[in-house]
């Protein structure tokens, strides 16, 4: 059986390097916010291109966090409604809510899968704060004109970048990473990064990151992550427990260097999926060969999918739906179930993740092209 994503395969090169980092955390004697958080930190920071990073826990947190801060800043406020990609992952949204914001659904393009730019400003009322972009699968939103809008409309902009590490856009012959876009100027960025297991930086369980050039945002959130203190015992904002595990932020470091590397090899992948599946019933995604998608999943869509999931179950290739039930018809989101997505709904029906990961052989997907091809 050709696994998915074969997690064990995909850490088994740096084991011996975790082993001296759990060593060195354990000789160090320091176990919460040590050295090896303040290192990833400072190198995540430089390798996005922004001035800070914050680890937190989890990337839900991580955008928790930064509608929190901006709530204490008084550049939001409770009630406030946020833009949000209707076929996102429910995590964007229940960071919306638990923040106390309200989450404004907008339909895709259904080419790329991320928010449609010309639907957003139907959306907008005065209530209109924010908008959250999704760089879903590993493809980068169409930045340019969603930043046109914000400025126009006096937007913030927070990016969940959790699928998209490493991801570049190209603008004006400049290159940047995807968290240092060089529209970026006009709006002070901040995105929010899972680091959960199976991401393309993935640690060995639950962490997350903000990114961001807005150093009063910085400030508010490492103090927010933190039970709301800046000095022990004097807690400034009720804030919550959330920060990256000393542990994981050293796994991290081991990782990182490797990370542009283990990118290009999924393009590599995505590439040859692209040229080699020729089926009509099979619709591959959109891509422009740049940069700007770093293939966290390979999405095809089909209008059988169950059928086609099985087929290549009963030949050994393991697949997986991302995501089965859009956020709008989720039983927690009953408030959203009155409402129509048919865009949405369409990609939920339709979608299927093949296997693609830096650990992925040639001969495998030689294979998994082959029974494509054969269905």
């Amino acid at each position: 059986m050709i696994s998915f994503l074969d997690l064990k395969k995909i850490n088994e090169p740096y084991e011996t390097a975790f082993q001296e980092k759990l060593k060195a955390v354990l000789a160090n004697g320091w176990y919460v916010l040590g050295n090896e958080v303040k290192e990833f930190e400072s190198s995540f920071a430089k390798y996005c291109g922004a001035k800070y990073c914050i680890g937190t826990g989890n990337g839900l947190d991580a955008l928790v966090l930064i509608f929190k801060g901006y709530i204490q800043l008084g550049k939001l406020q409770k009630g406030d409604e946020v833009i949000v990609p209707a076929n996102t992952y429910i995590a964007s949204i229940l960071a919306v809510l638990q923040a106390d914001l309200i989450p404004v659904l907008v339909e895709p393009k259904l080419e790329t899968y991320n928010i449609n730019p010309d639907l957003i400003s139907q959306k907008i009322t005065s209530k209109t704060k924010a908008i959250l972009v999704v760089h879903l699968y590993g493809q980068l939103a169409e930045m340019a004109a969603i930043n046109e809008i914000a400025v126009a409309n006096n937007l913030l902009v927070v990016e969940d970048g959790a699928q998209a590490h490493g991801a570049i856009l190209e603008v004006e012959s400049q290159k940047s990473k995807a968290e240092s876009l060089v529209t970026h100027k006009i709006i002070p960025k901040t995105q929010a990064y899972s680091f959960y297991p199976g991401k393309n930086l993935g640690a060995l369980g639950d962490a997350g990151a903000v990114t961001t050039n807005d150093s009063e945002l910085a400030k508010v959130i490492e103090s927010l992550r933190n039970y709301g203190s800046e000095t022990k015992y004097y807690n400034d904002y009720i804030g919550l427990n959330s920060r990256l595990d000393e542990l994981q932020a050293a796994f991290l470091n081991v990782k990182l260097p490797h990370l542009d590397i283990e990118n290009e090899r999924r393009r590599t992948i995505a590439k040859r999926y692209l040229s080699e599946i020729k089926n009509d019933k099979i619709i591959v995604p959109n891509w422009d060969l740049s940069n700007n998608h770093v293939f966290h999943l390979f999405v095809i869509r089909t209008q059988s999918r169950l059928a086609l999931q099985d087929y290549l179950h009963q030949n050994g290739i393991q697949t997986v739906i991302h995501y089965p039930i859009p956020p709008h018809n989720q039983k927690a989101l009953s408030f959203l179930n009155h409402l129509s997505f048919p865009i949405t709904q369409k990609i939920h029906d339709e979608v299927l993740s093949l296997p693609i990961s830096p650990v992925l052989t040639m001969d495998e997907v030689s294979f998994i092209i082959e029974i494509l091809n054969k269905y």
